[in-house]
């Protein structure tokens, strides 16, 4: 027989000396992994229930350290560099750490992976800590749920919920620099990739013309990719070619029809629309 305790944030299974039968665990694992950047991020932690009014300054004290969920301290891993807390932090795996408060909590990263949640817990081994603000929600979240949200080629969020309150951890990856000489190296080559300089001068360097001249070679390769004719047709709106960017968007359609593609059939209606 087994007796599960919450006992100050910490779920503790205690079991008798008889035979034993599974059961399902009352705080089940999640593995959650988010391509970000130029990389990924790899979350694991365990998901307590608790059909109780207040969670924070109650069963999960106030001003004291958690483990972010319960069981092993909750793990994650970054593939590549990010900044969290206005720190790099390198490629690697880490606890994550907090401790709640009312209108605020502590967010923090330590090295002590192996920890069994804040049992052998030790702050030298903090890599950053800082401070984020809690928000208030409506409905009530009974299970803590973690996510990425807000994701962008350099920033996302990973967003903290249980019971009415939820906090976003900000994490950033600073990825323009490599992208650029990335691209430079491979345009100096035989094969060079004019689609994604095409997208880099755009959508960071915000260099239309050099992006345009790149699509232009992207579309001479190849004349058939429609999602390539819809981007053309994109810089040059926002150069102020609108006749250039009709043709475009116009040629974009008829081979998204030919392919099928529904989705960029759409795209290019309502993209055409906007230029009349």
């Amino acid at each position: 027989m087994k007796r599960i305790f919450f006992i100050g944030g910490i779920i503790a299974v205690a079991a008798a000396s008889h035979a034993q039968v599974k059961m399902p665990p009352p705080a089940p694992l999640q593995a959650i992994t988010q391509e970000f950047a130029l990389g990924t991020i790899e979350l694991r932690y365990s998901r307590p229930t608790l059909k109780v009014k207040n969670i924070f300054g109650n069963l999960v004290p106030y001003n004291k350290l958690w483990r972010t969920g319960a069981n092993a301290a909750t793990i994650i891993t970054f593939s590549d560099a990010v900044e969290i807390g206005g720190k790099k932090i390198e490629a690697g795996a880490y606890a994550l750490y907090s401790i709640p408060n009312e209108d605020s909590w502590e967010i923090l990263l330590n090295k002590g992976i192996k920890n069994w949640g804040t049992a052998g817990y030790k702050e030298s081994e903090d890599l950053v800590h800082f401070s984020v603000l809690t928000k208030n929600i409506k409905s009530v979240m009974e299970t803590l749920t973690m996510q990425f949200t807000d994701i962008t080629s350099e920033s996302c969020e990973l967003q903290i919920t249980w019971g009415y309150t939820t906090v976003a951890i900000p994490i950033r990856a600073r990825i323009k620099d490599r992208l650029r000489n990335d691209i430079e190296h491979a345009m100096a080559t035989d094969t060079k990739p004019f689609w994604s300089a095409a997208q880099f001068y755009y959508e960071y360097e915000q260099n239309d013309t050099k992006a345009l001249e790149n699509i232009k070679a992207a579309v001479a390769a190849n004349p058939k990719a429609y999602y390539m004719w819809l981007y053309k047709a994109k810089i040059e709106k926002d150069m102020g070619d609108r006749t250039a960017a009709m043709a475009s968007s116009q040629r974009s359609l008829q081979l998204a029809r030919e392919a099928k593609d529904e989705d960029y059939i759409l795209m290019n209606g309502d993209f055409q629309k906007k230029l009349k």
